[in-house]
């Protein structure tokens, strides 16, 4: 049997059940001690029922405009996922300009709401 590896995520919660504070770490990924985040979105893929499982927390702490540029982060980072496993640039550059063009809608609709 091969080397295990282990990725390790504490939520806290507050007394809502609202995440309060996430922290991670990857100790052979060269990340020790523990590390804070706001979010995290965690996409698992069950082969045997062909269906995407997911993980998708925030604390309290994660502004609106974190979120879009999250999102917008994520699915960027994704198509270049997406190229490495598939080599479709076409869909992957797709994935890059739809990206974008969200994340310039985001910006707009915070400001409109703002003003």
């Amino acid at each position: 049997m091969g080397h295990r590896s282990n990725i390790n995520i504490q939520v806290e919660l507050d007394e809502e059940k609202v995440p309060a504070t996430i922290e991670w770490n990857a100790p052979d990924g060269g990340v020790e001690g523990m590390q804070k985040a706001k979010a995290i979105l965690l996409g698992l893929w069950d082969g045997d029922e062909k269906s995407a499982l997911r993980i998708d927390l925030w604390t309290g702490k994660m502004m609106v405009d974190e979120m879009n540029d999250f999102f917008y982060q994520t699915f960027y980072q994704m198509s270049d996922t997406y190229l490495r496993a598939t080599k479709n640039e076409e869909l992957a550059n797709e994935m890059k300009a739809f990206a974008k063009t969200f994340h310039e809608k985001a910006i707009k609709a915070l400001e409109a709401e703002n003003k």
